[in-house]
């Protein structure tokens, strides 16, 4: 099973519109391990790890916005190293 770990970073209507904890919903679903966090320029940053198929269709609901008040207009994507993550996708 091939693993990666991402940083990526959501712009849009990111924040105020639960899209943290849709995307942690969506991450636990998918069996995706990482984090979720508003960053104060007004994103939202998640880290994701898992198989690279999995966390492929993750980046897709993400596209779509995890929920239905949320828009997303843009995700840098960026691969790095693996973190010493809890097995568990957390909100921060």
């Amino acid at each position: 099973m091939l693993s990666a770990c991402y940083q990526i970073i959501a712009r849009g209507r990111v924040q105020g519109v639960g899209f943290r904890y849709g995307t942690s919903q969506i991450a636990k679903k998918m069996d995706i391990d990482g984090s979720v966090e508003n960053l104060n320029n007004g994103t939202v940053e998640i880290i994701a790890q898992g198989n690279c198929k999995v966390l492929e269709q993750f980046i897709k609901q993400i596209k779509k916005g995890p929920t239905p008040y949320s828009k997303v207009t843009a995700l840098q994507i960026t691969k790095i190293n693996p973190e010493k993550l809890v097995h568990n996708f957390v909100i921060k």
